[in-house]
């Protein structure tokens, strides 16, 4: 038996497609679309994950310490970072609990709305995604293989899907 990782000796997309449209099921170009971008999810997951993992992140965190390192502050409402991140409440709460055990980010009361916690990335967290960034560019975000036109055509292409899912 292989190892999990090893390559398979076909594409299973085009054998999915070929099994599709020999059952004459319907929306073959959408079912290879969809699987070809849930596959690349997983590949590039597992690419970013492995290129955090010396940095004691996982992308969720990265991206919670990215988001707090864009504001002017350096602070943001677990609310509001829910709708950036697009997570549920319980998931922030669980991110906001990792990075403050490690000394990443830390609560702090809102100064006018005492309802409102902030979350504030400390120095430590500021290094931890400043060095993890610049080591996510260095393998293009897991996305080698890829030219720009091809990335600027992926993102291009899933707009629409994002828009008509109300994603923005």
């Amino acid at each position: 038996m292989p190892p999990p990782d090893a390559p398979l000796p076909f594409d299973p997309i085009a054998e999915a497609r070929r099994n599709w449209e020999a059952r004459g099921w319907g929306a073959v170009d959408a079912m290879a679309a969809a699987t070809s971008i849930t596959r690349a999810h997983q590949i590039l997951l597992k690419r970013i994950d492995a290129t955090l993992e010396p940095f004691d992140l996982m992308f969720s965190r990265f991206e919670a310490l990215a988001l707090l390192s864009f504001t002017r502050t350096g602070a943001m409402p677990m609310g509001r970072m829910g709708e950036r991140l697009q997570v549920h409440p319980t998931s922030v709460t669980n991110t906001v609990d990792r990075l403050e055990a490690e000394g990443l980010v830390t609560r702090i009361p809102h100064p006018t709305d005492r309802r409102t916690t902030l979350v504030e990335i400390t120095p430590a967290g500021r290094t931890r995604v400043e060095r993890a960034a610049a080591a996510l560019g260095d393998v293009g975000f897991g996305l080698d293989g890829m030219e720009t036109p091809d990335l600027t055509a992926v993102t291009n292409s899933l707009r629409s899907l994002r828009a008509a899912a109300g994603d923005f």
